[in-house]
């Protein structure tokens, strides 16, 4: 019974912050647009404020900003009023959160504000508040109920943070900010590892094994046995691709024929190998291999699928934990 009373109350809450979000959800109009604005066109820092949970929420809400190329720190009201409002510069956007809006600590913080014109965001819930009067850009969020007692933060908390990642991915999409840039700020970690694209981990110039399609098989035999990839990529005169040789090939060709020495690598190449261009998310060039049981991808630029710039080899991929 006490672990089906849990439940039931777990179900409850969500109830409660599902319906908390649905309200938030039919809240969102044109003063949302403002805010977007004014994050996107902010000169200098994007500096988000709350006391409690909500500077909890800040530094949430900070940090997501950052990822996507919007200068940004969280601070708390508590230490402002001790000399961090010396950290805030005019040209800042200040977004203040707090469900009351009427916090003694965010007072002085908010009369500075005002005080030296820096563009203020307010989002509260409470329209007769101090913070919403003081605001610029005034985000009304939807009085909802808490779950737990009807007071503790939980309702509330999940409208603030789920207003603050509307705004920043609001915001990534009127930046244009695209997964190339975003992989720029994150180069580590699984999220890294996501965004790794082939150029990333391919072999290019002087590593590429380039052979021309006219040569015999004993300099191909001598340059693959070198450059120890498994590989070969076969170029005509003006160096364009036309084919591939792989040691599989090469094992087969010397059973099917005693005279392998004499042939040509066109005489033996796979023409017209696969290609991805270097901006190929890698999980997607590893699943190109696994789909057609290969374990290399030429890789070109531009469209132009006949000049190699790279080789991306399988191992290259499992290597950067790629999966």
């Amino acid at each position: 019974m006490k672990n089906s009373n849990s439940r039931k109350i777990a179900k409850n809450v969500l109830d409660l912050e599902i319906l908390a979000l649905k309200k938030l959800r039919n809240s969102i109009n044109k003063i949302f647009d403002d805010a977007v604005n004014a994050i996107v066109n902010c000169k200098s820092k994007v500096v988000i404020c709350g006391v409690g949970k909500s500077f909890l929420i800040a530094s949430k809400v900070s940090s997501t900003l950052s990822s996507i190329g919007c200068a940004s720190f969280s601070i708390n009201a508590n230490e402002c009023s001790h000399g961090d409002l010396g950290s805030i510069s005019i040209k800042d956007v200040l977004i203040i959160i707090s469900n009351s809006g009427n916090t003694e600590e965010l007072k002085p913080l908010i009369q500075y504000a005002n005080r030296n014109k820096i563009n203020l965001i307010g989002i509260t819930s409470k329209k007769n508040s101090v913070l919403y009067n003081a605001s610029d850009i005034k985000l009304l969020i939807p009085e909802v109920k808490e779950a737990g007692l009807s007071i503790v933060p939980t309702s509330s908390t999940t409208e603030q943070i789920a207003l603050g990642d509307c705004l920043a991915i609001a915001a990534l999409n009127k930046k244009k900010f695209s997964k190339k840039k975003y992989k720029l700020l994150h180069p580590h970690g699984s999220i890294g590892s996501q965004l790794k694209t082939t150029e990333d981990l391919m072999i290019s110039r002087n590593g590429i094994p380039f052979i021309n399609e006219n040569s015999n098989m004993k300099s191909a035999i001598n340059l693959i046995t070198k450059k120890k990839l498994g590989i070969l990529i076969a170029i005509n005169k003006e160096k364009l691709t036309t084919g591939i040789i792989t040691d599989g090939q090469l094992r087969r060709a010397n059973q099917q024929n005693k005279s392998i020495l004499s042939l040509k690598v066109k005489n033996v190449m796979t023409k017209n190998p696969l290609s991805v261009d270097k901006d190929t998310l890698a999980v997607k060039s590893l699943s190109i291999m696994s789909e057609n049981r290969i374990t290399s991808l030429c890789v070109h630029k531009n469209n132009n699928k006949r000049r190699t710039i790279g080789i991306l080899h399988i191992h290259h991929i499992l290597s950067a934990n790629i999966q």
